[in-house]
């Protein structure tokens, strides 16, 4: 029942389903801290019709824009209902905008202005969806001074917590005996100290994350199938493990993280805590790694590697291409963004390179360029990178230091432009003088995912 589902009428059917079988009950420890807020919260709380139009007549006779993402979000899990009808017309009156039960419209509509939410608004959203699951209660409650990103853009995605099981400490299996995939599936692929995985993208898609410990590193891989992005992180910061699962959450697209011990949403671009008490505690995680290639060209590399067993745990169909093939189908978006940038195609694949040193200043690479371009180099400030694409695709971006790179046979060898050949690691450059150049950590996403995210992107394409 809890699959991602891709309508969004469905969505919300299933918003109101639960929560007309389960109302919602104010918790005796929680407190509203604002009386206008339950104006709102009566309209999803009773079926007392008296109490309804009563709480319509307020919200209608004191509009301010504060009340406009609330009654649209109650308009959203009751769409099917007398009251959700009557909170599009109001939304309409009072906005002078005739998008009618157009969700996707409404919400690019709010999102375009500035935030405009009531004190308490947290208070709001968390009891509108512990009805859904009541571990979100927490990601919401009390958290809205400190949030690092806007609450009204938070939006459910169709999911309970961990309804999307992560993969935890997965059996992997060698090479040799991964019968189960063709040399033409696609995977992706980490090194950490020297121990070689592949997870393909056929049953990484049914669950989206996995936590590991990886040549003994704990780390946490996460794969947003709606953005496109497949990000390896240290799980470990400042000594503490942190055990990473899918919210049920989603921001401008994006998958939002969860931390057990604390229930803090984190942001999947960025491995940091950006709802709850974790924000402003100096906590980011790592990246790491991660090449996504054909099985064939990665088991070629590396010889060594295991690879995810199909014994999961769970009972998916996990043949290639399977997962999302709808999604994946066409140009279409499951949950929208506040605006889509035309100068490439929503879900077109480009490499995202965001540098700590200057992550203001993020690039995007459209992966079609670069095809034609195994050899690609740029800077940003005083950072020299190269970006060696082999012939599946797969990209993989070095700091070049004040080295210029002429050519890379697509395999496991690239040349500066004195002629000195440079075998190609996944971790680093090495010169037969045993000179280094590290992996600069990137990852691929879809245009309209990073562009959401990073709206001053810098394109190349």
């Amino acid at each position: 029942m809890f699959k991602r589902l891709k309508n969004l009428s469905q969505i919300a059917f299933l918003g109101i389903y639960i929560l007309l079988l389960s109302p919602i009950h104010i918790a005796a420890q929680t407190v509203n801290p604002n009386n206008e807020i339950q104006y709102f919260l009566n309209l999803v709380q009773t079926s007392d019709k008296s109490v309804q139009e009563k709480s319509l007549r307020y919200i209608e006779n004191n509009w301010k824009p504060e009340f406009a993402i609330m009654t649209l979000e109650v308009m959203y899990f009751g769409y099917n209902s007398d009251v959700g009808v009557k909170m599009a017309l109001l939304l309409q009156k009072k906005t002078k905008q005739n998008f009618g039960l157009d969700f996707n419209a409404w919400y690019e509509y709010v999102w375009n202005q500035e935030q405009h939410i009531l004190p308490g608004y947290d208070y709001f959203k968390s009891q509108l969806h512990k009805a859904l699951d009541p571990k979100f209660e927490t990601y919401f409650q009390g958290r809205q001074e400190t949030s690092l990103i806007r609450l009204d853009e938070i939006r459910w995605g169709g999911v309970q917590q961990d309804g999307i099981p992560p993969l935890r400490n997965p059996a992997m299996i060698p090479a040799n005996k991964a019968s189960y995939l063709a040399d033409d599936h696609i995977v992706f692929g980490i090194v950490v100290n020297g121990d070689a995985r592949a997870y393909p993208k056929r049953i990484l898609a049914w669950h989206e994350m996995f936590v590991d410990e990886v040549g003994g590193i704990p780390v946490t891989g996460v794969y947003c199938t709606l953005c496109g992005t497949v990000i390896l992180y240290k799980s470990e910061v400042n000594g503490t493990v942190h055990q990473m699962g899918t919210s049920g959450f989603l921001y401008r697209s994006n998958k939002l993280m969860y931390d057990q011990a604390t229930q803090s949403l984190w942001s999947t671009l960025e491995g940091k805590p950006v709802v709850g008490p974790l924000v402003g505690k100096g906590i980011q995680m790592d990246y790491l790694s991660v090449v996504t290639t054909t099985w064939g060209e990665w088991k070629k590399r590396h010889p060594d590697t295991d690879v995810l067993s199909l014994q999961t745990g769970y009972q998916r169909d996990y043949g290639e291409g399977v997962a999302y093939q709808a999604y994946f189908a066409d140009d279409d978006l499951m949950f929208n963004v506040p605006s889509v940038d035309g100068k490439l195609k929503n879900k077109q694949s480009i490499l995202a390179v965001r540098l700590p040193q200057y992550p203001s200043q993020p690039v995007a690479i459209s992966v079609k360029y670069l095809k034609k371009k195994p050899v690609y180099q740029s800077s940003i400030e005083d950072i020299n990178f190269v970006v060696l694409t082999d012939k599946t695709g797969a990209n993989r971006v070095y700091d070049a230091g004040d080295l210029t790179f002429k050519k890379f046979d697509q395999k496991t060898t690239a040349f500066d432009s004195s002629g000195t050949p440079w075998t190609v690691y996944e971790d680093r450059l090495e010169n037969d003088a045993g000179d280094i150049r590290p992996r600069i950590h990137t990852f691929n996403a879809f245009w309209f995912g990073w562009q959401a995210a990073y709206p001053e992107t810098k394109l190349i394409k």
